[in-house]
């Protein structure tokens, strides 16, 4: 007997809710390879730039000398809500190839959604990187995973 395969077709329900999360992110987990190949997971800030993830991080910190050594990464986003099983909730996994982003050009956008970040934005050793995904997968709870495409977002 075949083995079924628990990711359904991407339709346009799940487009929709793979364009919400990413809109709505403003944090998430952050997976690089550490130069000695050791996976590393961190939180960050992020938001969505137009089909993509910027994030803002300092050069004093261990994911950006990963980044910078290894562009390959993936982002987590989606928090589960107040009530009822974590798992329940909908989450998306980007794998993405990250670039160092215009820090400049990006700063209104990012100061209108996180504001607390006026006190570091301009520190020296901040900076921006761009995630561009290359392979999505949505978990929209419970029965609801797909695997979407860069163009679905």
């Amino acid at each position: 007997m075949a083995k079924r395969d628990p990711v359904n077709p991407t339709n346009e329900e799940a487009r929709a809710l793979a364009r919400d999360l990413l809109t709505q992110t403003r944090f998430g987990a952050l997976a690089v390879t550490l130069p000695n190949g050791a996976p590393y997971v961190a939180r960050v800030a992020m938001l969505a730039d137009q089909g993509s993830l910027l994030t803002l991080i300092s050069t004093l910190s261990t994911h950006t000398t990963a980044l910078q050594t290894n562009p390959a990464c993936a982002a987590l986003i989606g928090e589960p809500g107040a009530k009822g099983d974590p798992l329940a909730h909908p989450r998306m996994t980007l794998m993405c190839t990250a670039t160092e982003a215009d820090k400049s050009a990006q700063k209104e956008t990012w100061l209108n959604a996180i504001p607390k970040a006026q006190l570091y934005y301009d520190f020296t050793d901040f900076l921006m990187f761009r995630l561009t995904p290359t392979d999505i997968h949505l978990n929209g709870g419970f029965g609801k995973a797909c695997r979407l495409t860069p163009s679905d977002l």
